[in-house]
């Protein structure tokens, strides 16, 4: 695989609202409007990707259920995920793994 430079010059051409405003946020931020478009760019690309292995994750969970009949009830999943949340706020001990059960 060829080596990716560390960095690559482009053009990018904003209609002159939108680059206003590309200014006032990097000014708001302390950054250069380079280093906000670039910061923001990044952060779009990864937002991009995370939604993408979520999808598969859902649908291979959801292959996974059907195939066995088990998973997780809604009021399971959302007490663990508050015995989570108190855990992480130091209020408790981690909660105990959530096994799957038949469903239907």
């Amino acid at each position: 695989m060829p080596a990716v430079p560390a960095t690559s010059p482009t053009s990018l051409k904003l209609p002159g609202a939108l680059k206003l405003q590309l200014e006032e946020d990097a000014k708001q931020m302390g950054m250069s409007l380079h280093a906000f478009m670039v910061s923001t760019l990044a952060d779009a690309a990864q937002r991009k990707r995370l939604r993408q292995t979520f999808a598969q994750d859902s649908a291979e969970a959801l292959a996974v259920m059907k195939a066995t009949g088990t998973g997780h009830a809604l009021e399971d999943v959302r007490a663990y995920f508050s015995q989570l949340k108190e855990h992480r706020q130091g209020q408790s001990a981690p909660p105990a793994s959530l096994p799957p059960k038949k469903m239907g």
